[in-house]
């Protein structure tokens, strides 16, 4: 659940390296969903899949899908693809050697605005923001104001500093009355061993369980709570030549998503059985206890009373690339159009 907004040079660098070679395929374990399809030569038309990480409880309702053959059903054999590098969800997919990865929406903005990266959302798996500023409860830290005086662990990229730098001004302060220290990925560990106070970029799905787990008492707040727009923490990426020629084909992959989810919310023990089954042991072993808080986290932000699963609106992009743009991090705003495709 890492994140990396550096996406200028790996993706310059993907794209020249991966032209002309559409039907490659991402490295990294997958898992297969095979079917008699609806392709025109009577196979099933095959999808790699790129997720944001190694598969967790975010990713349960695909590996759900998979299982019960929902996207069999469609006619499609979906590979469910782990990223070498944090970016393959979007490089890969922009690239044409992927047909849809699980990504970012503020990112997705970015890349766009500034890079003129040839995807777009066509749904949102998330809600809102799994983004939060954590500490360890001992340090009495509840909101940005308590962070005045205090330092603040992040990743090194632009979108923290302008996350940080917004929720301070929201509540009068300065980024200046806080210092920031790049501690790369080591976020958990940061806190613990008291370098930091805080830190910035940890997921209240996942690193709050864990550190939980691991015996910590910890205290959180959300970004959006102080001046950050509310965002899709995650989104499926299409390129638009995909969005263009095969809009059917991303609506089965689409339906079968929202089977999966349904049998997720119907049976969270299930769907964490399959999860567990499918995990990535070797590289990202997973705490069933851990993945069952994380599920419970995400089952009320990935649908809610208003929100069907997989909706997204063009308001809840536009607030984001007008934050975006008034924080400096987009010298030009792209369209809504732009960034988020309805399918037909």
């Amino acid at each position: 659940m890492k994140r990396l907004f550096c996406l200028l040079l790996a993706l310059s660098l993907t794209l020249c390296a991966c032209a002309g070679s559409p039907s490659a395929a991402p490295s990294g374990s997958e898992t297969s969903s095979a079917a008699s399809g609806e392709a025109a030569s009577g196979e099933p038309r095959e999808l790699d899949v790129v997720l944001d990480w190694y598969p967790n409880a975010l990713h349960a309702f695909l590996y759900v899908a998979i299982d019960k053959g929902y996207f069999a059903e469609e006619g499609l054999k979906v590979n469910i693809r782990f990223p070498s590098n944090a970016n393959d969800a979007l490089s890969l997919v922009a690239a044409g050697r992927a047909q849809l990865g699980l990504y970012y929406q503020q990112d997705v903005i970015l890349a766009r605005a500034n890079q003129d990266v040839p995807v777009k959302s066509i749904a949102a798996v998330v809600q809102s923001p799994l983004n939060i500023v954590l500490s360890l409860r001992e340090k009495g830290i509840a909101s940005p104001t308590d962070l005045i005086g205090k330092t603040i662990g992040y990743a090194g990229t632009e979108l923290s500093e302008a996350l940080i730098r917004s929720i301070m001004e929201n509540v009068g302060a300065d980024s200046s009355d806080v210092t920031l220290i790049d501690v790369g990925f080591d976020l958990m560990s940061s806190m613990t061993t008291g370098n930091v106070d805080a830190t910035i970029g940890c997921l209240v799905n996942h690193e709050v369980p864990q550190m939980e787990e691991e015996g910590f008492e910890v205290s959180y707040f959300e970004l959006d709570d102080y001046g950050v727009p509310t965002y899709y923490e995650a989104v499926f990426l299409a390129n638009d030549a995909m969005i263009q020629e095969d809009p059917e084909i991303l609506s089965a992959f689409l339906r079968a998503c929202a089977k999966g989810f349904a049998d997720m919310q119907a049976d969270p023990e299930e769907a964490l059985a399959i999860l567990l089954a499918n995990q990535n042991a070797e590289n990202f072993p997973l705490s069933e206890t851990v993945e069952r808080k994380s599920m419970q986290t995400l089952l009320p932000l990935m649908e809610t009373k208003d929100v069907s699963f997989l909706a997204q609106s063009e308001e809840m992009w536009q607030n984001n690339i007008d934050w975006l743009y008034t924080q400096g991090l987009i010298e030009q705003k792209p369209s809504v159009s732009d960034v988020m495709a309805v399918l037909g």
